[in-house]
């Protein structure tokens, strides 16, 4: 196996075992374990949160009159561009006629996380994603700050780990908590969902230690 991954790979790993080549790959395949528990965890995140944003972001369309929110919300030059690429993907695979759903599902969490940055607050969080975390706090800008940081986090370990990068130094547990918060907010039924479902609380709790 130490010739099948790399040195740089398992460094981290190695110096966590003190040089001990056992506990370095006990705790790689513990990293790839938690990698699968927090791609399972964010998915379910990435679901909900995008189907909640995109109700409120449709009642806004209605409200304001406009044909789709994909054309008139007040996105920078990135989120126009993530649209436009959405739609093609979306349409390439259901024969050019566009389904709302579908585009929906081909933006990236990355997307909607940098809908709850703070330079929509005013144009797009306040007139309607507040909308989508309704057992949220009442205080908009709190809400907006907090959702903000859960998304930044999950999308940094989603990220890492789907990239097999390490994830073992993280505090896990307190992106599983970021995970609920944010799912409890758009419906505690939700955020229970993903606490019962999630397998990354008893991957934790296994976690390698050394003797």
């Amino acid at each position: 196996m130490n010739d099948l991954l790399t040195s740089e790979r398992l460094s981290s790993y190695v110096r966590w075992g003190g040089g001990d080549v056992a506990a370095a790959f006990a705790l790689y395949e513990w990293n790839m374990a938690a990698s699968a528990a927090v791609l399972h965890t964010t998915g379910m995140v990435e679901v909900i949160v995008r189907n909640a944003m995109d109700r409120a972001l449709v009642s806004l369309a209605q409200r304001r009159a406009w044909p789709s929110w994909f054309d008139s919300a007040p996105l920078d030059q990135r989120g126009k561009s993530d649209i436009r690429k959405a739609r093609d993907r979306a349409t390439r695979s259901v024969g050019r006629r566009e389904v709302h759903g579908k585009v929906v599902a081909e933006l990236s969490l990355g997307f909607w996380r940098y809908l709850a940055a703070s330079r929509y607050l005013t144009t797009l969080w306040t007139p309607a994603l507040f909308r989508a975390f309704p057992a949220g706090p009442d205080d908009k800008l709190h809400q907006q700050r907090q959702v903000d940081r859960n998304l930044h986090d999950l999308l940094i370990v989603r990220n890492r780990a789907a990239h097999h990068e390490p994830i073992h130094r993280r505090d896990l547990s307190r992106d599983l908590s970021a995970a609920t918060e944010v799912t409890s907010w758009v419906d505690q039924s939700a955020g229970d969902w993903v606490a019962d479902l999630s397998t990354l609380q008893s991957i934790i709790a296994c976690k390698p230690r050394l003797e």
